[in-house]
């Protein structure tokens, strides 16, 4: 029964279960979000153990980086944590040794990351490269920031937004003060091939 086979286990491989579950949760939520063009993160709670609640937006930080690939986003750390867990949980009978199960169980996740940032960035490529004029197409669209915008061009965060009747992924800034994640934006210019400049639709927010 699933209640013994809980009680057996040691309070640390407790710990890694419900993390590992929780971010495998995360993880399906995360990609049915992005397929039908959902902004997934917005904020919602997910119940990571008994008693215990994990509060996505609080995990997710501002855009730490630029040209498409942010290492320091949730869903990197929900993968991380993905390919981490889950061989740690497969691979505890078979390596004796804990440094090395714990060395292998990290390398392997982050190459989970790498693997899934390079697949996004390469879906993104694909997106992006189709008959869309971003220049003619983009001023005007509406969407959603996906990762936190720094104010005045201070950095660069992420958007999406709907163009010719599809949901696409670009980098954006603002000339304003930072816009949080989840916030409703309008496209005012077009900054490059991947960057808008973006300002808050004030009307539209709750």
């Amino acid at each position: 029964m699933i209640s013994q086979w809980w009680a057996e286990l040691t309070p640390i491989m407790k710990v890694l279960w419900a993390v590992t579950l929780s971010a495998s949760l995360i993880f399906i939520i995360q990609t049915i979000l992005t397929f039908i063009g959902a902004d997934s993160s917005h904020d919602f709670d997910v119940d990571a153990a008994p008693g215990a609640d994990l509060d996505m937006d609080a995990l997710d930080p501002s855009d730490m980086g630029h040209g498409g690939i942010n290492l320091y986003t949730f869903r990197n750390l929900v993968n991380f944590i993905l390919g981490f867990g889950w061989t740690a949980i497969l691979l505890k009978d078979s390596i004796s040794s804990v440094p090395l199960l714990l060395v292998l169980s990290t390398v392997i996740g982050v190459a989970l990351v790498a693997v899934v940032m390079l697949m996004f960035k390469w879906l993104s490529g694909m997106q992006q490269s189709g008959n869309i004029n971003i220049y003619s197409s983009a001023v005007g669209c509406q969407g959603n920031v996906y990762l936190t915008i720094p104010a005045e061009r201070s950095g660069f965060g992420k958007v999406q937004i709907s163009i010719n009747n599809a949901v696409r992924e670009y980098d954006a800034v603002t000339d304003g003060d930072a816009i949080k994640t989840g916030t409703p934006i309008k496209v005012i210019e077009v900054v490059n091939d991947s960057t808008l400049l973006v300002e808050e639709l004030s009307s539209l927010i709750v």
